[in-house]
């Protein structure tokens, strides 16, 4: 079953496809936030941050398995290709 997934470890283990933020560089962003909070600023005045990167992650294997075509410009634009 063709499954588009949130989080890059899908396609990693089987999934067609992934779109979702990084991870690792909003856990990065954790602490500056962490390190605000112990330094004394209030929580309530640290601004509400939406990640700032997201990766398309393509399983071609998988589309191969599946029987499905997947564009070249949609493999173009893809941050990691599995093959």
């Amino acid at each position: 079953m063709p499954v588009m997934a949130a989080f890059r470890e899908f396609p990693l283990t089987g999934s067609l496809i992934s779109y979702g933020p990084n991870f690792h560089s909003i856990y990065r962003r954790v602490s500056t936030f962490v390190d605000k909070i112990l330094k004394g600023t209030p929580p309530s005045e640290i601004p509400v941050e939406q990640p700032a990167k997201y990766e398309l992650i393509i399983n071609l294997k998988t589309a191969k398995a599946l029987g499905v075509e997947v564009p070249a410009t949609l493999l173009a634009r893809a941050d990691e290709v599995i093959e």
